[in-house]
């Protein structure tokens, strides 16, 4: 590497330890109200590693292990035996003991190692994670993304994971300016730069994607569980169930998305909220207009006092009919998809081997 291009990384890195020495310093630094009322309302400290619960649960274990056998021993050989069995009974549970404090030592000095480094970067991928949804924006639309998406992360954890996935796809574009910088290879520093930005800029459109394709593989499984579901729940209101009835068994009974939207508009009926409005929450919940359309006959339903096993059933055989237009729309498709590389290399090589042979002949005529 050359000297001015050591120079270069040198003044780099110096430069950009010191825009974040300047920065991060207390002067530069704004106090939040909330880090001015954290001393005052912070929970009681967190006991000694000692008194955690492994190596209790060890001492546990080995003491009812040791406690049946004891017994068992003390019935059977009297006096003399019982205390025997409560030798061992504190002999084992000491080993077992030692045993849960060694492991969870090991196992604390691990996350100790990896907490410090989270401590440490913490500030710095928070700070970043705020200004990119301030740059961003659109907290509204993201936060139905989300809750379509299933509602396992904050807006702030996926700024975060937007903040990481951006860092690593600046690394990559990264390596090829450093390949560039010390081994004289790759393309020219203009490039390397460009390629650090779109890395980027591919890591955080490359976690919205993530969570497009997250929110589609969701609602493909709620549409898979919607006949089943409408169909039990038909079946319970058949059966003398009422409407919360039916949806609490059902909800009991399933474990996939739809139940679990259906266990959270029974939270909200007991919260306070009526059936019809915790109803209209799923749909609000999905962009799903099979479910939609489900929701808004259930509601009716139930306000007009119209039947609701005939319009489950009714509901159950429009999904069906759904996913069979969709298995064909889908095959479709697969069809013409298939045309590529039917027409590209299937049919240039079946040409080939059809007329090679005519042409050596005719090339052996002409000779």
């Amino acid at each position: 590497m050359s000297t001015a291009a050591t120079g270069a990384l040198v003044g780099l890195l110096f430069g950009v330890g010191l825009v974040i020495v300047i920065f991060r310093s207390p002067p530069a630094r704004k106090v939040r109200l909330a880090d001015r009322m954290d001393p005052y309302l912070r929970d009681t400290p967190s006991p000694s590693r000692l008194l955690s619960d492994a190596p209790e649960a060890g001492a546990a274990a080995g003491r009812r292990a040791t406690d049946s056998t004891s017994t068992s021993s003390a019935t059977a050989s009297g006096p003399g035996s019982a205390s025997a069995g409560s030798g061992a009974r504190f002999a084992a549970g000491s080993r077992r003991g030692a045993h849960g404090r060694r492991a969870a030592g090991a196992e604390t000095r691990i996350l100790v190692g990896l907490g410090t480094v989270e401590a440490l970067l913490r500030p710095f991928i928070a700070d970043a994670a705020g200004r990119l949804d301030r740059f961003l924006g659109g907290r509204t639309a993201l936060t139905r993304r989300l809750v379509q998406a299933g509602g396992r992360t904050t807006i702030e954890e996926f700024r975060v994971q937007q903040v990481i996935t951006a860092v690593v796809g600046a690394l990559l574009g990264a390596s090829v300016l450093a390949l560039r910088t010390l081994l004289g290879i790759g393309p020219p520093a203009l490039v390397g730069v460009a390629l650090v930005v779109a890395g980027t800029a591919g890591g955080i459109l490359a976690r919205d994607w993530w969570l497009t394709r997250a929110i589609r593989e969701r609602e493909d499984r709620m549409l898979m569980e919607f006949p089943t579901v409408a169909e039990l729940l038909a079946l319970a209101v058949t059966a003398g169930e009422s409407a919360i009835g039916a949806l609490e068994r059902v909800s009991r009974l399933t474990r996939g998305e739809l139940g679990t939207e259906l266990r959270l508009a029974l939270a909200d009926a007991r919260a306070g909220a009526t059936l019809v409005q915790a109803l209209e929450g799923i749909a609000a919940r999905t962009s799903l207009p099979p479910l939609t359309r489900f929701v808004d006959g259930m509601a009716v339903a139930i306000e007009r006092g119209t039947p609701l096993a005939d319009v489950l059933r009714a509901q159950a055989v429009d999904v069906r009919e759904a996913g069979k237009r969709q298995l064909l729309e889908a095959g479709g498709r697969k069809e013409i998809a298939m045309m590529i590389p039917v027409v590209f290399l299937i049919l240039p090589t079946t040409v080939i081997f059809a007329f090679y042979p005519a042409l050596v002949s005719f090339t052996v005529i002409a000779q």
